[in-house]
């Protein structure tokens, strides 16, 4: 199942309005990046766990 790391749930100084999706450990990955990069904070497996912890499952329209 796909996964979503939605900037918009966890408030930021930036307002950062960035949604990733993908396969867990994609998302994970790009997450942590981003969190580097853009809200400062520092790469470490703690990080990586509590982002994996933030991660929802992506909805799936069904088709009728």
């Amino acid at each position: 199942m796909r996964k979503i790391a939605d900037c918009r749930d966890y408030p930021s100084v930036s307002g950062c309005t960035l949604t990733i999706s993908g396969e867990e450990d994609e998302v994970v990955r790009a997450a942590t990046e981003h969190a580097v990069s853009v809200h400062e904070h520092t790469d470490s497996p703690e990080l990586r766990e509590q982002i994996r912890g933030m991660l929802k499952n992506e909805e799936v329209p069904q088709h009728a």
